[in-house]
């Protein structure tokens, strides 16, 4: 399947004290770049996070936000650290007799501080078992979420190819009979400065204009272009970078079809493939 960059989920799970909330989303980047928002319970985790999180991402730049918080139940049962609660205070004291100006702790920052409900608090193996179980589920609907989206730009990418296919049949049968009109207009004018369309000079100059003027092999490589695009998305995968590659290619092949055009037919062809390209282009960019 073809995945996008852009990609959301989020996920929460009732552990018995409180709940585990755990939040995925990513935008474009070239590389993969995961970030982390974690509350201090969880700092454990985020090395299996990002590790689970490149397990299932190639690029994008992600962020992961996890919290917990403690149910009202899971408060009840919860009892104060007295002994760190009085260093707790000793240190405060201290604190504000060298600087009288200083702010106080507020309850919530106590209340957050490590170790303030003793050591059977937290049970960090079971918490983080539950992150990393929280992570696997949120990380499953992140995964099919960029799917979905990965479709739907495939399907916009294979519109466009198609439409430029079209583009270059139509034109296709038209170029050698404009480009034999515009060469008898040449040929005529050669003869009207030289005087005689015997002049090997004339055919000279005839035959070197009509091979700077011959798109044929830029159509080719326009289709052959097109079908490797539509191979690689079809075939699935991480095809950004490939996709991103070929854009150039088709649009090198454009630009040259529209400087070697001498009729307006071919010029339009090709400000039509341009822009179905850059269109393209913004898709690709978009792809994992």
């Amino acid at each position: 399947m073809i995945q996008s960059m852009t990609g959301y989920a989020a996920k929460t799970r009732d552990i018995g004290n409180g709940s585990l909330s755990l939040e995925l989303k990513s935008v474009n980047s070239r590389f993969l770049d995961v970030h982390f928002r974690v509350c201090e319970e969880l700092r454990m985790a985020e090395p299996a996070l990002r590790e689970a999180i490149a397990g299932r991402a190639r690029r994008g730049k992600v962020e992961c936000r996890v919290y917990f918080m403690a149910n009202a139940r899971g408060a009840q049962q919860l009892s104060l650290n007295m002994e760190l609660l009085t260093q707790l205070a000793t240190l405060e004291r201290q604190v504000r007799a060298g600087l009288p100006d200083a702010r106080g702790l507020a309850v919530g920052e106590v209340l957050r501080w490590p170790g303030i409900f003793g050591e059977e608090a937290v049970d960090q193996e079971k918490m983080l078992a539950e992150t990393l179980a929280v992570a696997r589920e949120a990380l499953d609907d992140f995964v099919a979420s960029r799917g979905r989206e990965g479709e739907k730009l495939k399907d916009i990418i294979l519109e466009r190819a198609l439409r430029m296919r079209e583009l270059v049949a139509q034109v296709a049968p038209h170029i050698p009979a404009a480009q034999a009109a515009f060469q008898e207009k040449l040929k005529q004018r050669l003869v009207d400065a030289i005087g005689s369309a015997d002049d090997e000079r004339v055919r000279q100059e005839v035959i070197v204009f009509a091979a700077r003027i011959d798109v044929a092999e830029e159509l080719a490589r326009l289709t052959t272009h097109l079908d490797e695009v539509e191979r690689v998305l079809r075939q699935g995968g991480s095809v950004g970078k490939r996709l991103d590659f070929l854009m150039q290619e088709l649009n090198r092949e454009a630009n040259t079809l529209g400087s070697k055009s001498v009729v307006s037919e071919v010029s339009q062809t090709a400000m039509e493939l341009k822009l179905l390209i850059e269109q393209m282009r913004e898709q690709v960019q978009n792809l994992e």
